[in-house]
């Protein structure tokens, strides 16, 4: 019973008593293996201060408060802004004669000082309450203060609403992250992983497992490796725990999960970082239905109240579904302009190019309809999207305007025969005022295009202020059937693994791995958010014999970097899948930020450098020696050999 927490209890266990707990302001002491339970006051338990600056309202009227905060701004002899974690509060200076020495300390202050200020909490005076602060209806009467620490000229103010270029932000991070936003972003991500912990643990059963951080290296990951001091021998950074997650389920531990940290060297792509963490999750006797259920109710369970209600079950599309009417294997289903195929109109087509894709293998002609695009993009829009098309698919895409009449602005409109243009317009559904995109050739590589161009289009309407996809909906959705395979970029003739070369093939399939393995699906699955992969993973190869032949026959890998997996996959491997979630994404969509580094505490830049401490950095030939490493600089004709740092980002 939660009435007797002044005991030992164990009730920590269950949610209820967690949030019991919670509500009741109290904390937890662990002594002996037991619980005691003692009453405190929130974040100001085991502080100097009282309270906390964001707390203070009108119930605490009359009181004696002590805050402990930042100078957040100086209203001359009047009052100081005093800034913590929680809040703003107004701290009034004192006039008396006889406090001269207080006001003239508050009057010495500069902003970002570290203040402790003692006083009491009064009404403010009829008129000058402040609607637009939560503290607004009081404000705090100083009778002491102590300077804790004074605060030098800053790089730039802590003030939300400041432009900050981001390699500043980056170089005094300590600082940025002490604007609200900031804050608040921290705080949200640190809710969230508190409640999924908790999901995953006390509701599900799952076992929070660490997992190595130096492991093998292997031949089909992008690495970081780290020396070792037997020489020519090195460890990798994992890009995940994968192999190790496996094992565990090998070992009979069925339900585990960690939020793992994860590394890949991928160079300058954007919004990406070389380490991030996901919400790695592992299952034994689990079909894909019950790793999506399992997801689902981790995501509704989790997510942040103030940002609305998760509905599930959430859609589900293949991956054909997906690529057919969006162009693209992550769809943002926020709004609509599907892709439409119009290719049997222009079956008997007359216009060279376009009867050249209609009759190659797997050609199409395919349209995009733009609702009231043309009332919005400019002749400028329109040559950004035949740009793209050209630079980036070296694909050639017509742009037409439907106008009043029913005829069609553009070069190709005038080559339709009439017959051809009204069955365009019934098809597309377009009306006047519409802009349709139309471009053909082979299907792989007309539906990335309008994929893109798609994209495109919402962006460019949205920087003329149509509202196109709504920051604050979020749409879920999975994806599943992908190909297990896929040709290698470099090497179409070959193979290589659409996920990773663990995930199981579809049942009905198997017989076409040792005939046709690139008509083979796996039993893979991602959850796409508002057109982000947010998450991915599959049912894995529990058999030995079958892991070996996609390695070995399909792969042309070499089994022996993967032999402690293959012998353990012989010894009663129980059939098992699982999921990761990237949790840094997940939570730069929830809270509406552009950019993954708003959501991670010390993120690096967008070449990999940390600007604040200047990593990475040379090291002294001394301390490679006992890794037995050597330099050799690229030699380049004239230019100066010496050492020297990379620019800032």
């Amino acid at each position: 019973d939660l009435s007797s927490m002044a005991g030992r209890c164990t009730l920590l266990r269950t949610r209820h008593a967690l949030r019991c707990l919670h509500n009741s302001r109290s904390t937890s002491l662990i002594q002996n293996g037991s619980i005691n339970v003692v009453f405190c006051k929130g974040p100001s338990r085991l502080s100097t201060r009282s309270h906390t600056c964001g707390e203070l309202c009108s119930r605490h009227i009359g009181e004696e408060v002590t805050l402990c905060g930042w100078v957040q701004y100086l209203r001359q002899d009047l009052f100081v802004i005093l800034r913590d974690f929680s809040g703003l509060v107004q701290v009034l200076v004192p006039h008396d004669e006889s406090k001269h020495e207080l006001r003239n300390t508050f009057c010495g202050l500069s902003v970002e000082s570290v203040l402790m200020v003692k006083g009491r909490v009064k009404r403010r005076p009829e008129g000058q309450e402040n609607k637009n602060m939560p503290t607004g209806e009081i404000e705090v009467c100083a009778e002491s203060v102590e300077v804790l620490n004074t605060c030098r000229t800053l790089p730039f103010e802590i003030k939300d609403f400041v432009k900050k270029s981001e390699a500043m932000r980056m170089q005094y991070r300590y600082l940025d992250l002490r604007s609200p936003q900031m804050q608040a972003n921290l705080r949200l991500r640190s809710r969230l992983v508190m409640k999924m912990r908790e999901y995953l643990c006390y509701q599900h059963g799952f076992v929070d497992v660490e997992t190595p951080t130096l492991f093998k290296t292997n031949s089909w990951g992008i690495e970081f490796l780290v020396p070792s001091r037997e020489a020519g021998k090195f460890y990798c950074l994992p890009q995940s725990p994968q192999q190790f997650k496996q094992l565990l389920m090998v070992a009979g531990l069925d339900r585990y999960f960690q939020l793992a940290r994860c590394y890949r060297d991928e160079g300058s792509k954007p919004d990406r970082q070389p380490e991030f963490t996901q919400v790695d999750i592992e299952m034994s006797f689990v079909e894909q239905g019950g790793i999506r259920a399992l997801v689902e109710g981790l995501l509704q369970y989790s997510w942040p109240e103030e940002k609305g209600f998760v509905t599930t079950p959430f859609p589900c599309v293949t991956y054909e579904q997906a690529m057919q009417d969006y162009g693209v294997d992550k769809p943002d289903t926020r709004f609509g302009m599907k892709l439409t195929d119009v290719t049997e109109i222009f079956q008997d087509t007359r216009i060279g190019w376009m009867r050249d894709a209609v009759t190659q293998s797997h050609g199409c002609v395919q349209a995009i309809r733009v609702p009231e695009g043309s009332k919005h993009l400019k002749g400028k829009d329109m040559e950004s999207l035949k740009n793209t098309a050209q630079t980036q698919f070296t694909q050639e895409v017509d742009t037409m305007v439907v106008r009043e009449d029913g005829s069609l602005k553009s070069p190709l409109g005038r080559l339709l025969a009439p017959t051809t243009r009204h069955q365009l317009l019934r098809v597309t559904r377009a009306n006047a005022g519409d802009l349709l995109l139309l471009t053909a050739g082979a299907r792989e590589r007309v539906r990335p295009l309008l994929g893109k161009l798609r994209l495109q289009c919402a962006e460019l309407l949205e920087g003329h202020g149509v509202r196109v996809r709504d920051p604050a909906v979020f749409h879920f959705l999975w994806v599943v059937d992908f190909p297990l395979f896929l040709p290698k970029e470099d090497a179409p003739g070959q193979l290589e693994s659409a996920h990773h070369p663990f995930t199981a093939p579809v049942p009905q399939d198997v017989p076409l791995l040792y005939s046709e393995p690139h008509k083979v699906r796996g039993q893979h699955y991602d959850l796409v958010l508002n057109g982000c992969e947010v998450g991915g993973g599959s049912i894995r190869i529990h058999n030995s014999a079958q892991q070996r032949y996609i390695l070995q026959n399909v792969l042309k890998e070499d089994v022996v970097l993967l032999t402690h997996l293959l012998e353990a996959l012989e010894c009663g491997a129980p059939p098992h899948g699982g999921i990761a979630l990237g949790l840094d994404r997940l939570v730069s969509i929830i809270v509406g930020s552009p950019s993954i580094r708003d959501v991670i505490a010390f993120p690096k830049s967008f070449r990999g450098h940390d600007l604040m401490s200047n990593a990475p950095d040379f090291v002294v030939e001394e301390e490679l020696k006992p890794y037995c490493i050597s330099v050799v600089w690229p030699s380049v004709e004239g230019a100066d050999r010496s050492p020297a740092p990379p620019p800032e980002d």
